[in-house]
């Protein structure tokens, strides 16, 4: 039961963060953040949101300042959700590679 209520929780926040960034990063030209996977806490506190970022060249620059501004996004987060959840997560971002890892793979299996 709790992880049907978890799982709901994560798709509302992944949904939310995804139009959050892709608000944020229509002014930065050639710059695309998606959410990739949500994972949150049991007692529904930690958010862990998993970020891919392309072109991967700024990974560390933009997850540095995404961050360093986790409390304005987890401000805006609330404002949107304010009427779904009660106690708004604290954030946590992290770069997904799975992504550059396929292709490493992939380019490994062409050789």
């Amino acid at each position: 039961m709790q992880e049907t209520r978890q799982n709901k929780i994560a798709r509302l926040l992944q949904k939310e963060l995804s139009q959050i960034f892709q608000e944020q990063t229509r002014s930065l030209h050639g710059v695309m953040i998606s959410v990739t996977r949500v994972r949150i806490s049991p007692d529904l506190s930690v958010c862990t949101a998993y970020l891919s970022i392309f072109p991967s060249e700024k990974n560390e620059e933009l997850i540095k300042n995404i961050t360093k501004n986790d409390k304005q996004i987890r401000y805006e987060l609330g404002t949107r959700v304010r009427h779904q959840l009660r106690i708004i997560p604290e954030l946590r971002f992290f770069i997904d590679d799975s992504l550059d890892y396929i292709d490493r793979i992939d380019e490994l299996l062409g050789k």
